[in-house]
């Protein structure tokens, strides 16, 4: 069969609109991990979505089953009062069954627009209580604060969950799983029983001696609060609370827990494992209930406490949640949806002029059609994990709805071709889910992005993502429904670019800038905040984030970063052990930060109390 009738784009257009051909051998190897074998997709949709104006028509008689347990005879064409959410339909004559989506079609809108927010690594924002790195009590400290400045929300990075074993992974952009989370965000000290614990003075004074250094050392963090909370685990009697949460949370955490106890018994991949443990079906994995089962409740527990945190962080402020474009290969949700995963392909980006030879990010994507199959199960429930606790989700790499960059593992990521998604299905399901969780949803749609797919995430209520970097017009040109910023993580922070210290950040680990782009965006930058060109961070951070606020978006954020004057990128993308990526904390800590002039008069510059809220 073709290609293009499994969706793989033998042509690709790059961002100057010059045409480039994948290679025959790149087409061989897509089809080859989509497990074609020569044979045609299957059918094209086998689950029904329904949404207002769209209405649907299925083969019967036969019986919907509702959500909720309700049972609705149909002839033929839907009933247009269905509620929304996840039934079934099974035909009488033959029992066939069908999945049936009805879905609002978009997103809420944000309910207090237009309003503005910290976006915040959270890990970078300790406090003096921290145990190394930024947790979940910081959290909430961070939106009660950023609340009484006027602030309607607080952007954080992704807190998916990390492997649960040695070496910590640093980049919360290449997690075990996006449906659990990292227990390492965890208080210890609010914990029930933390008070009474021996050890507790000793582990939390270890703890907080971490925080001299300005580098985030994740694999001590992991060691102090695994021991603290190990033995807590010892002393947990039990609760009816955590015995509800559990049989709420279904399956998915009973299998998350048992990856966790092998991974600790055999080690973080678990392609290396035993050949009974290398599937969730395996005979050894049955015996982990069995022969760990404490172990196994142990982690189901440390997922409880993160959930029960969260909640308490976010009751001050609405917490926009991040959802990494994929996970880890060798962890968790690899492991679990290793049948729904083209483990063999790697998403990535094509060559553009940031990135000449491409990208690839090591993170296996969905196969498209295993996914349909599969009832999109798996997407489901990570977008329902991430909304946890969620007043807003931002989906990384939105793009990847319509389509990704597969890149065959051990190529070039020149040697890669794009692959279609059902994006009609997908937001229908990101529409179900952000209205069930009363959020809204926010695009990253930077880079090469197809004309259609702005348009089609502006029907669906999905927010755009517009920066001052990349933007060529003013601020108050800027769209409505969008959410706008100046910089992201993988970008020069404010004072970085004006003072000049990213670009020899970049020249002294050996990364060869681009240094007349760089002066370009300074030149932008100076125009942007209107000040002149020796002038003080302090003043071009506060000029530039009261242009931003010109902006009619609904959203607006500032850097925490920026408003302290980081020089230091959170990221550097492209390099490894040249760049402390993720690891670099806030100057200072929370206590000060309160306290400082410099984020309160950024604050002021984006307050827009009193402007006409958009249309």
């Amino acid at each position: 069969m073709g290609a293009a009738e499994w969706g793989i784009q033998e042509r690709w257009a790059d961002a100057r609109g010059g045409w480039h051909d994948i290679s025959a051998g790149t087409v061989a190897t897509v089809l080859d991990a989509m497990g074609t074998d020569g044979d045609a997709p299957p059918p094209p949709n086998p689950t029904v979505f329904v949404s207002p104006g769209a209405p649907a028509t299925l083969a019967g008689p036969g019986d919907l089953r509702l959500e909720g347990g309700e049972v609705v005879r149909v002839e033929g064409a839907l009933p247009a009062d269905l509620p929304y959410g996840y039934h079934v339909f099974e035909r009488l004559d033959d029992g066939h069954r069908a999945d049936v989506v009805v879905s609002p079609g978009r997103c809420p809108l944000p309910p207090h627009a237009p309003t503005w927010g910290w976006a915040v690594q959270l890990y970078a924002a300790r406090s003096t209580e921290s145990w190394g790195m930024g947790d979940l009590a910081d959290l909430r400290r961070l939106g009660r604060w950023a609340h009484g400045l006027g602030a309607g929300l607080v952007l954080v990075n992704p807190l998916h969950a990390a492997h649960p074993t040695l070496p910590q992974s640093n980049s919360p952009y290449f997690p075990s799983s996006r449906r659990f989370r990292n227990p390492l965000y965890l208080r210890v000290e609010d914990v029930d029983g933390a008070g009474s614990l021996d050890d507790l003075p000793a582990l939390a004074a270890a703890g907080r001696a971490l925080n001299a250094e300005r580098h985030i050392d994740r694999d001590a963090v992991f060691r102090l609060k695994m021991q603290a909370l190990g033995a807590l685990w010892e002393r947990f009697t039990g609760d009816p609370a955590f015995d509800a949460w559990r049989e709420a949370q279904g399956p998915a955490l009973a299998d998350y827990a048992a990856f966790c106890v092998l991974a600790e018994e055999h080690g973080a991949d678990w392609r290396r494992w035993p050949e009974g443990a290398q599937h969730p079906d395996g005979a050894d994995v049955a015996e982990v209930r069995r022969t760990s089962y404490g172990r196994w409740r142990f982690h189901q527990w440390l997922q409880w406490l993160v959930d029960r945190q969260l909640q308490a962080a976010s009751s001050a402020i609405d917490v926009m949640h991040d959802l990494a474009v994929g996970v880890d290969p060798a962890g968790a949700d690899g492991w679990l949806w290793q049948d729904q995963l083209a483990l063999g392909m790697a998403v990535g980006a094509p060559p553009d002029e940031f990135a000449t030879q491409g990208q690839s990010w090591g993170l296996p994507p969905f196969d498209p059609w295993r996914l349909r199959t599969a009832g999109y199960g798996p997407f489901i429930e990570t977008i329902r994990a991430t909304l946890g606790h969620a007043g807003g989700l931002r989906l990384d790499h939105v793009m990847g709805l319509f389509r990704l960059w597969w890149v065959p593992r051990g190529s070039s990521a020149v040697d890669g071709a794009y692959v279609r998604y059902p994006a009609s299905d997908l937001l229908d399901i990101v529409a179900l889910e952000c209205h069930r969780a009363g959020a809204y949803a926010v695009g990253e749609d930077l880079g090469t992005v197809e004309d259609h797919v702005r348009e089609e995430l502006a029907d669906r209520g999905v927010l755009s993502y517009r920066l001052v970097w990349f933007e060529e017009t003013a601020p108050k040109n800027y769209p409505v429904q969008a959410l706008a910023a100046v910089t992201t993580h993988d970008l020069p922070t404010i004072a970085g670019l004006w003072t000049g210290s990213d670009l020899a950040d970049q020249e002294r680990i050996g990364m060869n800038p681009n240094e007349a782009s760089t002066a370009e965006l300074r030149d932008r930058l100076q125009e942007v905040a209107g000040v002149a060109a020796d002038a003080h961070v302090d003043e071009t951070v506060t000029a530039t984030y009261a242009a931003l606020a010109e902006a009619p978006s609904m959203l607006l954020t500032a850097g925490l970063d920026d408003a302290l004057g980081v020089p230091e990128r959170p990221n550097m993308p492209g390099t490894q052990d040249q760049w402390p990526n993720w690891r670099i904390a806030l100057p200072i800590p929370l206590e000060e930060i309160e306290l400082d002039p410099r984020p309160r008069a950024v604050a002021a510059a984006l307050d827009r109390t009193g402007r006409p809220a958009p249309c």
